[in-house]
């Protein structure tokens, strides 16, 4: 399993679709909704909450397509299917590695993002803390999504309208705690919900996906 996280990792960084893919995506938004709205501070702290987790839910969501289509195309699927290895194990692993080259920067880089947005720096603790839970269940949902669609020629397009849906509950509780922890109110409620989240799609969605690759490939 290991080995299988470096080689994801590897695959990532060399088809330029992980880490730095994510990253220049979120920095963009954080760029130009400043200049869209205006340089008025109280709205762009208003709003940093909300446009800061659709800027990373829509980072995650780029490489998405990627999770298995590389495995796909070269038969390594195939062979993983019949490895030893649990498929589900493979599945966790690779939304792990989705997460490390794309969660995990995002969640580094946007305390210095939040900076463009004017979000007070009392939400900066509750941002990372929001996207250290939120992004791996975006990972796990979205692994669940390409298992759907792998195979798929030209699937990215069903792949975000499969996802997409299933990302709000994630983006609603996330947006919330960043936002009641800039502004000093209760954040346990949104942070209870949004780990429960991520702890529900890491416990029953890897077995979907599964599921849904064993399906394709017969």
């Amino acid at each position: 399993m290991i080995a299988l996280f470096y080689r994801d990792m590897r695959l990532a960084v060399r088809a330029g679709g992980g880490f730095g893919l994510g990253l220049a995506f979120f920095l963009l938004i954080a760029v130009l909704v400043p200049l869209g709205v205006g340089p008025e501070g109280t709205t762009l702290a208003k709003i940093a909450p909300g446009i800061l987790w659709v800027g990373a839910l829509l980072s995650c969501l780029l490489s998405l397509d990627r999770i298995f289509a590389l495995d796909y195309e070269d038969g390594s699927l195939d062979l993983l299917l019949t490895a030893p290895m649990p498929l589900e194990g493979v599945v966790a692993i690779k939304a792990f590695a989705h997460w490390t080259v794309t969660g995990l920067p995002l969640t580094l880089a946007a305390p210095v993002l939040a900076i463009l947005l004017n979000l007070p720096a009392e939400g900066f603790f509750w941002l990372v803390v929001s996207l250290a839970l939120g992004t791996p269940a975006l990972s796990v949902i979205g692994a669940f999504g390409a298992a759907l669609t792998v195979g798929l020629k030209r699937g990215g397009l069903l792949l975000s309208l499969l996802v997409l849906p299933l990302y709000v509950p994630t983006l609603i509780f996330g947006a919330e705690v960043v936002k009641r922890g800039a502004t000093g109110a209760e954040t346990l409620t949104p942070l209870v919900l949004l780990a429960g989240i991520t702890a529900g799609a890491a416990a029953f969605l890897p077995f979907a996906s599964a599921a849904a690759i064993r399906i394709n490939l017969r």
